[in-house]
């Protein structure tokens, strides 16, 4: 991928409903079909949509997953990343620790200790003194969401939800959905758009200190309920377009894609990394956010777009001040 800069003045440091009263007020990039690019306001999406097509959406929730840890006088932080088991999840530690076979301190009195290494370096598997919904509940009561260098002050978990997202699991917010009320979900409908939804619950996308997830070993745990594949499959009969609102959700369609190219229902963990090799089977299109150079989302991108054509894309995104990651503005892509 070619390497290109994301001047500071463009990472979105502020969500649109703060900085501009609503969430859909972010800009929209769209690439049609023919490759020509259009620019518009994100809630005048519903140009390039018609009658009959099929928005699918990741109602994964957004936990908080940052944690205050210690052992003895060491202070660090503890990042969640997928859950394992009701008492067991992959994890980053951020910060020096002692010792691997020590208990770690967390509040309320709960510990956790290091069982051995996660899917990849640098993630760890933590195994926690309590379990199940006391975990989740104790996890909401005490972590923190993601926040990364670029947004220099919090905001509260409500900030990075979707609008839709019911199932508590994501570490950070499956955000292309983000900008989306519930207005503009309601005028999409009345328009003929309909609605889907899987759940694909979102990992760590970055590990600091300029390491980033392998794409190859980055599993998810996904679910495409049976009334989501029957409404891509009617989709197709009726020779409408399934877009896929998210890297998330393209990445659980491919996963469900039968030998028969169509999608079935399907519970379980993927590995799927879809990349300019790939031959997208389950989707017309996708709405995405804007990607740095070094995320594998940018990768799967170009399973959509000539890699040449995409690069001059963000090029021109770059220089009409488009704003990058979750708080940032839309890209809609059609094959």
């Amino acid at each position: 991928m070619h390497a290109f800069s994301i001047p500071e003045n463009l990472n979105a440091q502020t969500p649109a409903e703060i900085a501009r009263g609503r969430r859909d007020q972010v800009r929209l990039m769209t690439i049609d079909k023919d490759q020509q690019l259009f620019h518009n306001n994100f809630n005048e999406i519903d140009q390039f949509l018609n009658p009959g097509d099929l928005l699918v959406l990741n109602n994964s929730r957004t936990i908080p997953p940052v944690l205050e840890a210690s052992q003895g006088k060491h202070t660090f932080e503890i990042r969640l990343s997928r859950k394992r088991s009701s008492t067991s999840w992959e994890a980053l530690v951020v910060g020096d620790f002692l010792a691997i076979d020590r208990p770690i301190q967390l509040e309320e009195k709960v510990e956790a200790i290091i069982t051995g290494h996660g899917s990849e370096p640098p993630l760890v598997t933590l195994e926690f003194s309590i379990s199940g919904s006391n975990l989740l509940d104790f996890i909401y009561r005490n972590g923190e969401p993601v926040r990364y260098e670029y947004i220099h002050r919090p905001f509260s978990l409500d900030t990075y939800q979707t609008v839709y997202g019911s199932v508590p699991g994501s570490v950070e917010m499956p955000s292309a959905g983000r900008a989306f009320t519930w207005g503009l979900l309601e005028k999409l409908k009345r328009k003929g758009v309909r609605l889907a939804f899987i759940q694909l619950h979102a990992g760590l996308s970055y590990y600091e200190k300029d390491r980033w997830p392998n794409p190859n070993n980055h599993p998810e745990a996904f679910c495409v309920p049976e009334a989501t594949a029957e409404l891509i499959q009617d989709t197709r009969r009726t020779g409408n377009r399934v877009i896929a609102v998210g890297t998330t959700v393209v990445r659980a369609l491919e996963s469900a894609v039968t030998s028969h190219g169509e999608v079935e229902p399907i519970e379980g963990t993927t590995r799927l990394y879809v990349d300019e090799g790939y031959t997208i089977a389950a989707v017309d299109g996708l709405l995405t956010g804007f990607h740095e150079p070094e995320a594998s989302h940018l990768h799967m991108l170009t399973a959509f777009l000539p890699k040449k054509k995409l690069m001059s894309a963000y090029h021109q995104a770059l220089e009409k001040g488009y704003l990058w990651h979750e708080f940032g503005d839309m890209n809609l892509i059609l094959k």
